[in-house]
């Protein structure tokens, strides 16, 4: 092993959360959550005019579906390559995908291309959550999840409108230029930030080989359990809102995403701080009720129904306020279960969770859709994303009077 000359998260971390290294994070989580949410409502129209209509579960399945098999290798780099090489490689690979989207124009290249990109969210959302947790107090580990996921969000938000603004204003291209221009941006940022991990290795391929025990992370199986009941919902989501704004009336299908998000904006705003306050199994336990409601809701939506548009808003609406509080407190979670010397493993074992539900509730949906008419292939992903939410509401219930029985107990 080789030591890093960089300063330690010992040295970093202080009782401040808002440090230069924090906002630098912050403002890269930004750019590249903008870079690859900006192509999600515009990319089933692309591979329809390509000549995959049948394949548009895929484009979020295949992604999650990389997302979810790199999440053990970005763990273990993270633990000794460094937090920031691996954040770097994530914007990366954005960046180069971006670029090839107007240059594959078959359906299988498409395909693949999407395979590849899913390399990005699989590698640089565990190192930043490895390096928050470095640098911020323990007992304000879901305010700074919070904080840096309103940057994160605004990108998420901001960046679906701006992409089908693109789209339609001036071409399909043009709209994947921009997100690799933005991916770009991130890595720039991302050069400039101190690293954390006060022991370092070099890379070499050998770090790639895994052993079963850095595959999964133990300590952070009630958090994976959760996320992946909870993440179903979301593939489900990402695949059917373009179709469900579209038979609206809805010209621009990524109003739905910037609804949600700023929903989930407000509250990450407001209720920042709420976990390290209360706890985080209430809190997820509420969020996860809340998810239950929004699919609810997604299932009254009637095109020929006159309140279909205020169901399908407020559905958002109660998505995003869902993922406000679930997000950060998560993290946060994850973080308190985990060694420090393994922190990048249990970050990683909770993404796998999170790309592992997506990548479900993607295929299953564009199946449902596929293979029942009208409005019942939507009514039934979305009816079973909500039995999915309310199983994990359950189970966390459970998780919560366990806790309470047994602070009665040491009493």
């Amino acid at each position: 092993m080789t030591s890093s000359s960089n300063p330690s998260s010992a040295t970093l971390r202080s009782t401040s959360l808002y440090t230069l290294p924090f906002w630098l994070l912050c403002a890269s989580n930004f750019l590249f959550s903008a870079s690859f949410q900006m192509l999600i409502p515009e990319l089933p129209d692309h591979l329809t005019r390509l000549g995959g209509r049948e394949y548009v579960g895929l484009i979020i399945a295949l992604f999650t579906l990389t997302a979810g098999l790199s999440r053990p290798f970005s763990g273990k780099l993270t633990d000794t390559i460094g937090r920031v090489p691996v954040m770097a490689f994530g914007s990366l690979v954005c960046f180069v995908c971006g670029f090839l989207y107007p240059y594959l124009l078959t359906v299988w290249g498409f395909l693949m291309l999407r395979l590849v990109h899913g390399f990005s969210t699989g590698t640089k959302p565990t190192a930043t959550a490895a390096y928050v947790a470095d640098v911020v107090p323990a007992d304000r580990r879901g305010e700074a999840m919070g904080a840096l996921g309103l940057f994160t969000a605004t990108g998420m938000s901001l960046g679906p409108a701006i992409g089908s603004w693109l789209a339609d204003a001036f071409s399909i291209n043009v709209l994947f230029w921009v997100s690799s221009m933005f991916a770009l941006l991130s890595i720039g940022i991302l050069l400039r930030m101190p690293e954390t991990l006060p022991v370092r290795q070099p890379f070499r391929f050998g770090l790639l080989k895994l052993k079963a025990n850095e595959v999964f992370d133990r300590q952070a199986t009630k958090p994976f359990i959760v996320l992946l009941l909870q993440s179903f919902s979301s593939g489900a989501v990402l695949t059917l809102a373009p179709a469900l704004s579209t038979s609206l009336g809805i010209t621009n299908k990524g109003l739905f995403f910037t609804v949600y998000t700023i929903a989930s904006l407000a509250v990450r705003l407001t209720f920042s701080r709420s976990s390290d306050r209360y706890g985080r199994v209430p809190v997820l336990a509420l969020s996860t009720a809340v998810l239950v409601v929004s699919m609810i809701l997604l299932t009254l939506v009637d095109a020929g129904d006159p309140n279909a548009s205020v169901w399908f808003w407020a559905a958002g609406i109660c998505f995003g306020m869902s993922w406000g509080m679930n997000s950060p407190t998560v993290q946060a979670w994850t973080a308190d279960l985990s060694d420090e010397a393994t922190r990048g493993r249990a970050m990683a074992t909770m993404y796998i969770a999170l790309e592992a539900g997506i990548g479900l509730g993607a295929v299953v949906s564009g199946w449902l859709l596929n293979h029942f008419a009208g409005e019942a292939g939507l009514d039934a992903s979305f009816g079973l994303s909500g039995l999915l939410a309310a199983v994990a509401t359950i189970y966390l219930a459970g998780l919560w009077r366990q806790r309470n029985r047994t602070r009665q107990q040491g009493q």
